[in-house]
């Protein structure tokens, strides 16, 4: 099951860090060697309708967890519509990632860098990070948890990756631009309510208690990202053939979280990788969230929920803009095999693991310097001294 507990102790736990480096890497090179053409027949990316959820009835409630449940034990993705996000709410943070990247200098971005920060936030340029080792051409800007973002106010236990307790997101000043943190604190506020909304539908649809994960969500973790993806140098093209590096946006890769909610342009890009070792090119479904499952839920369910790897490839002539947030818990929590997920006597697949140590370490290995396990370095001083300066 998941407990949790009250701090990060300050040495790094071993076995999450192996979970997180050469169990990740296992499992990725396992779901890109993998050719299963049979199991595509029942690979779909359903749209849901999550419209029945918000009723006061139990009956409707489970009829949305049943075909979350559904797509889960498949491709491990599907779209929400009706999720009660606004329109103006999901057009204001698009707007917000084209004006960060398009209005932004290189020297305002600089100041910015993840590099300045152990905990991978801020401005991130294409050549600092690769997900998978490629060549990518993306430019991201990432930002975490605050409680003034949360609607419920947080219940002031906030902890970082590493345990720390400073505010480490970066942010542009006001005067570069205008509006950006109250358009980002709207968007943020409007996916965490979804967020936590998802995760009661997923503990009903592993026959758990509505409520299982409430306790582990009071200051979760939750990354997200805006994400910029400029139009290929090359020809556009739909081959399944290997591209060249200069194309690949986001290499392949799975999710370390509980699960995605993605928000993108009008651009696709979003390929999800199938059973038969062949990418599937996500459609864009209007006013919807894309929907995919991370780590942390297919470690819970040991192995029933898929963490399906997937990439992004911009192959139109215009650029991308997408918006991920990444929802965790509470970064205090060590996830481990949900009761409902085991049988008696049987061995889980997954060891249990620290939650924003793993995610760290995942972090740690995106990057070409590595941010590193640093809870007691000089740098983690200075910044708390500066966030409160």
């Amino acid at each position: 099951m998941a407990t949790a507990i009250a701090n990060l102790p300050q040495i790094p736990d071993l076995t999450t860090r192996e979970e997180a480096h050469k169990g990740a890497a296992a499992y990725l090179q396992s779901r890109l060697a993998a050719q299963n053409d049979a199991a595509d027949a029942a690979f779909s990316i359903p749209v849901i309708d999550l419209a029945p959820s918000f009723s006061d009835a139990l009956a409707d409630r489970q009829a949305v967890a049943d075909q979350i449940r559904k797509a889960c034990l498949t491709s491990g993705f599907f779209y929400v519509v009706n999720h009660g996000v606004l329109e103006s709410t999901r057009d204001g943070i698009l707007k917000q990632a084209e004006r960060f990247f398009a209005n932004l200098s290189r020297e305002q971005k600089e100041k910015l860098h993840i590099k300045h920060g152990n905990l991978g936030l801020g401005w991130e340029p294409a050549e600092y990070t690769s997900i998978a080792g490629d060549k990518e051409e993306k430019e991201g800007y990432n930002f975490a948890y605050e409680a003034a973002m949360d609607p419920t106010g947080g219940d002031g236990l906030y902890r970082n990756l590493d345990g720390t307790q400073y505010n480490g997101n970066r942010w542009p000043k006001k005067e570069d631009m205008p509006d950006f943190y109250d358009e980002i604190k709207k968007y943020y506020g409007g996916v965490l309510d979804l967020a936590r909304h998802l995760f009661r539908l997923f503990a009903l649809s592993l026959d758990l208690s509505e409520t299982y994960f409430g306790s582990m969500t009071t200051h979760p973790g939750g990354i997200a990202r805006l994400l910029y993806y400029p139009p290929p140098k090359h020809a556009p093209s739909t081959s399944q053939l290997k591209l060249s590096e200069e194309q690949i946006g986001l290499g392949a890769h799975s999710d370390y979280e509980c699960f995605t909610l993605l928000l993108t342009s009008s651009t696709p890009g979003l390929e999800i990788l199938k059973p038969s070792g062949k990418w599937h090119i996500a459609e864009r479904t209007p006013d919807s969230f894309i929907v995919n499952v991370g780590d942390f839920l297919m470690r819970w369910t040991n192995g029933l929920y898929k963490s399906t790897v997937h990439r992004v490839v911009n192959r139109s002539t215009e650029a991308r803009y997408s918006v991920p947030f990444f929802f965790s818990v509470n970064y205090d929590t060590v996830v481990e095999t949900l009761p409902t997920c085991i049988k008696e006597g049987e061995v889980s697949k997954w060891k249990p693991i620290r939650a924003g140590e793993y995610i760290l370490e995942r972090l740690n290995a995106t990057t070409k310097d590595g941010y590193g396990f640093k809870a007691n370095s000089d740098v983690h001083v200075k910044e708390e001294a500066a966030s409160t300066a």
